[in-house]
């Protein structure tokens, strides 16, 4: 395939999506010296990692660390995910101060979360991997809907997916989520930790109130007990991953019918729940190759 081919192909792949990552954003990398194992000076992109204070309200709730973009869907989206916000509140304004390192989310009325805070605790999970111990109580009588999930569909997805130019690709040490519905990707999102990635997909859906009833969500990430909470109180019926489970987060999905999909790297895939919701609807034989160059490695953080 000359240049030119490969220009059109990725044009028309980008096309696809309604937000795709965006690694030529020098604001997001830093250019470091370095030297390799065989002597060589050289100089690589690496990630650049930025505080941010979210506010809710007159209240300080947590500083994350982050890529720094998209910081109202990550604000937004935390808070949502976290419990902190329901869909009776009214949002009246986010407001981000790129000086102060801080985003503010008012509604219309304010509420008071000290003894919420008392109950935090550190997960498993990196940069924010804070949740509140009462999360769980936000799954009672959750019951996700029953949708039907194609092989075809994923495998086309792990192709599209990582042949899109982005900061993994660019400098690494980072994490995707990409918001699809079958076999086209929607919004993509990247950020040092998975549960930065997965808030600012939660923030972007509570923004433009996007039904997700017929969706998947793919993740770098570990299956954890936190991302499928979180895959499950948006409301998202498909949870696929490149990477593991854990006990905890297979249990929860299968409690709440989520179809959970991981290990899925090249032509190989296991489903540990929604098997009755899966149709293998393509030989993998036939499944698009994953070129090497554009492989992405599972990660364990």
């Amino acid at each position: 395939m000359t240049k030119v081919d490969d220009g059109l192909e990725l044009a028309s792949l980008l096309d696809e999506y309604l937000i795709a990552p965006n690694p030529e954003n020098a604001r997001l990398t830093r250019a470091v010296e370095g030297v390799d194992h065989s002597g060589m000076v050289t100089q690589i992109s690496v990630v650049e990692e930025r505080p941010l204070t979210i506010y809710l309200n007159r209240q300080e709730i947590v500083t994350a660390m982050t890529i720094g973009d998209y910081p109202d869907y990550l604000a937004l989206g935390f808070l949502r995910n976290q419990g902190m916000l329901h869909d009776s509140d009214v949002i009246t304004a986010i407001d981000y101060d790129e000086e102060l390192e801080t985003v503010v989310v008012r509604t219309e009325v304010e509420t008071s979360y000290e003894e919420k805070l008392q109950k935090k605790t550190r997960t498993s999970g990196c940069a924010v991997g804070t949740v509140f111990g009462d999360m769980m109580e936000g799954l009672e009588g959750v019951r996700l809907p029953e949708v039907e999930v194609r092989s075809s569909w994923l495998y086309a997805l792990a192709h599209k997916i990582n042949r899109t130019p982005s900061l993994y690709l660019e400098a690494g040490a980072i994490h995707g989520t990409i918001l699809c519905q079958q076999d086209r990707p929607l919004v993509y999102m990247e950020d040092v930790g998975r549960h930065n990635a997965v808030d600012k997909i939660a923030g972007w859906i509570q923004s433009t109130g996007t039904d997700v009833s017929d969706k998947i969500l793919y993740t770098t990430g570990r299956l954890t007990s936190e991302m499928v909470i979180k895959t499950a109180m948006m409301g998202i019926p498909v949870l696929v991953s490149r990477s593991g489970f854990t006990a905890w987060g297979v249990e929860i999905a299968r409690e709440v019918g989520l179809t959970l999909i991981g290990r899925m790297r090249g032509k190989r895939f296991i489903c540990l729940s929604g098997e009755d919701r899966l149709l293998r609807d393509i030989d993998p034989k036939n499944a698009p190759e994953e070129h090497k160059k554009h492989r992405r490695k599972s990660s364990d953080g």
